[in-house]
């Protein structure tokens, strides 16, 4: 585990936007544990993508909130989340290497770190996921899982310790997918990431912490899985989980 691995729980929270009748989120709980990954499921509108964002920070003045959320280290969250969607959000007037370098001019360490430093880092990044050549190309030059990868480049580039990944493989094939969930893994080792995923096959695969958002309001349902090693190979056991995952998400739908 990493020396600044975050871990955060979150204790029966309700969620509520102030434009709604009803909550979208009743006695939720869950944990988050510092270096691993704890990955949602749940039927389209539970409320999956609310709770990242209010991890984000993103709600603000939307919503009314009431629980409790506690972060291993005693701090809060502000500036330590680094936020990759299911859209890769590439800018379509900036380079490859520019859109990875894009987050540092936002960042706290931009006066630290200067602009040679910042696209050293970048390329080092490229290279790590295999798209190196492709620094100066734009974003309209490169394939949906090459949009991806410059994507998780900048994901990486802003080095924070709690990573929130909201359906990032969803429009990939399912070869580039399984690629790119093996990268990740690798690229992420180390950090609290949670993602958000509608494939039980994915959720088995890296989760070590499985939660499944059921009900309206929602709340989790913890999932045991493998004890071993992610990215797990498909086998009869995880075949098992995923069933099960599968049986719980139908009772949304009943």
């Amino acid at each position: 585990m990493s020396a600044n691995a975050l871990g955060v729980s979150i204790e029966t929270l309700r969620l509520q936007y102030l434009d709604a009748d009803a909550a979208t989120l009743e006695q939720l709980t869950l944990n988050i544990t510092a270096g691993q990954w704890t990955v949602l499921l749940g039927r389209s509108g539970c409320g999956k993508t609310t709770l990242l964002r209010y991890l984000a920070g993103l709600l603000s003045g939307r919503v009314a909130v009431s629980g409790k959320l506690q972060v291993s280290d005693g701090h809060g969250l502000e500036h330590r989340i680094a936020y990759m969607a299911q859209q890769d959000l590439l800018m379509p007037w900036l380079s490859v290497l520019d859109n990875v370098c894009l987050s540092q001019r936002f960042s706290d360490r931009h006066k630290e770190v200067t602009v040679t430093q910042s696209r050293e880092a970048a390329l080092q990044l490229l290279e790590k996921v295999g798209l190196a050549q492709y620094s100066q190309a734009m974003p309209s030059q490169l394939s949906g899982g090459m949009r991806q990868r410059v994507a998780l480049a900048r994901t990486l580039m802003q080095d924070k310790p709690l990573v929130l990944m909201d359906e990032p493989f969803s429009a990939l094939d399912a070869v580039t997918r399984y690629k790119l969930q093996n990268l990740s893994t690798q690229l992420l080792q180390g950090k609290t990431v949670v993602l958000i995923t509608h494939d039980p096959q994915e959720a088995v695969r890296l989760a070590n912490e499985l939660y499944v958002l059921q009900g309206s309001p929602a709340n989790a349902l913890k999932l045991a899985v493998p004890a071993t090693q992610t990215p797990r190979q498909i086998d009869a056991e995880c075949a098992q989980i995923q069933q099960s995952i599968l049986d719980q998400l139908e009772r949304d739908y009943d």
